[in-house]
């Protein structure tokens, strides 16, 4: 199964730094890593400059071994620290109305599984 593709943009967290690049967690099984020549586009003394251990940072898929579930990965193309903008919460012109219509019928269905038991 090919979980990640060369070219994606996708969410990790630093969790180790060393001089010659950064390792990144992806998720439970895939990890990757970010050369040193993959930080920037000028000349990188102290990777501590652009990242710390435990940021969570948007990285760029370079290639990816499915096999040992390791991917190469670059921040020097794309805007890593980038917050994404959320949406705000519009609420609902009935408010709580309705889950406190439901909720009765949502609680006599618990009970009625429950005694299913």
């Amino acid at each position: 199964m090919i979980k990640y593709r060369k070219g994606e943009i996708i969410k990790g967290c630093v969790t180790g730094i060393e001089n010659y690049g950064a390792f990144v967690s992806l998720d439970e099984y895939y990890s990757g890593l970010i050369h040193i020549s993959e930080i920037s586009t000028g000349f990188v003394n102290d990777i501590h400059d652009f990242l710390n251990i435990g940021d969570t940072i948007y990285v760029k898929v370079l290639d990816v071994d499915n096999e040992n579930c390791q991917v190469k990965l670059s921040i020097k193309d794309i805007d890593y620290k980038v917050k994404r903008k959320r949406e705000p919460i519009k609420e609902s012109p009935n408010g709580f109305l309705p889950l406190e219509q439901k909720l009765p019928e949502w609680i006599e269905q618990k009970i009625t599984e429950i005694n299913k038991k």
